[in-house]
């Protein structure tokens, strides 16, 4: 099997320039396992590589569907493992690096997703607000670990699922997994520096755009940095605590992403971008 290098981590964690250098250094290619950046037009409050990162190392499976399209870790599996093999026939490395830890775990450990639910009721979900949704995960005990519940495309996939999770192999052969350790403080900083970075480059005019096109209910608007929004709109709060719970929704996500990755033993943890240089050579060298 092509050897494939993981790179995980917090959001803001730096582990998208991590990726990058490891590309540089090892003739890669990037796959980006991100359930908000495969969506176009969504692009400031995602925090998407530049078109500068983007000319210098070749970026895939970004903007590959509408700000108002569903989009599963299914359909991501299969594009990424497509994904893989034409990188590796180019004689190049593949690099699959984010923080959405159920797509990064259905590539490499192989995940057997059950069947879509039912459309009809789906579709009556749908209608239902976020608040009715999750009253009805906890009216019939199912655990929301790991689950932005805010989400409400995820929470009712938790009920079709009547809380099962994917059928799981094993890790998938000739894959290392490097995950990148920070301090909380400093990435509490490196948050803040990034939503305020986000404000002054423009994601409110960004918001109102998606909003003027698809409406509130459009699935780009569910993530952080846009959702936050509407309460601002709606006159219930001002720009500085929308800004206030852009910070805490992004900090709730390192958390929940922290729990994700610990449970997963394969991953080596470094806090030296030349540590992983070290291993990923070590690695290589190993498979020829």
């Amino acid at each position: 099997m092509e050897p494939l290098i993981v790179i995980v981590g917090e959001t803001a964690s730096g582990k998208s320039a991590l990726a990058m250098e490891l590309a540089r250094r090892f003739n890669g290619e990037l796959i980006c396992a991100d359930s908000w950046t495969v969506r176009r037009e969504a692009n400031i409050g995602t925090a998407k590589p530049s078109k500068e990162d983007r000319a210098r190392v070749p970026h895939h499976l970004l903007d590959i569907v509408g700000p108002d399209h569903d989009f599963t870790a299914a359909v991501f599996k299969g594009l990424a493992n497509r994904t893989i093999s034409e990188i590796s026939s180019r004689h190049r490395l593949p690099i699959m690096v984010g923080g959405t830890g159920l797509y990064i775990d259905s590539v490499i450990f192989n995940y057997g997703f059950l069947p879509e639910g039912d459309r009809t009721k789906r579709e009556a979900w749908n209608n239902a607000s976020v608040d009715e949704v999750l009253d009805e995960v906890q009216a019939r005990g199912l655990s929301t670990e790991g689950i932005d519940i805010c989400n409400k495309r995820r929470l009712i996939r938790l009920i079709e699922t009547g809380g099962q999770r994917p059928a799981k192999s094993d890790l998938r052969s000739n894959t290392l997994i490097l995950g990148l350790k920070i301090d909380r403080e400093i990435l509490n900083h490196r948050i803040e520096r990034r939503v305020d970075a986000m404000l002054t480059g423009g994601l409110e005019n960004e918001v109102l755009d998606l909003v003027d096109r698809y409406g509130w209910d459009c699935e780009a608007l569910k993530g952080i940095g846009y959702r936050e929004w509407q309460a601002y709109y709606s006159g219930d709060k001002s720009i500085a605590e929308t800004r206030a719970s852009i910070i805490k929704s992004t900090q709730d996500l390192a958390k929940r992403q922290r729990t994700w990755f610990k449970r997963n033993s394969f991953i080596q943890w470094v806090d030296d971008p030349e540590k992983a240089v070290d291993i990923v050579t070590t690695f290589l060298n190993k498979k020829q």
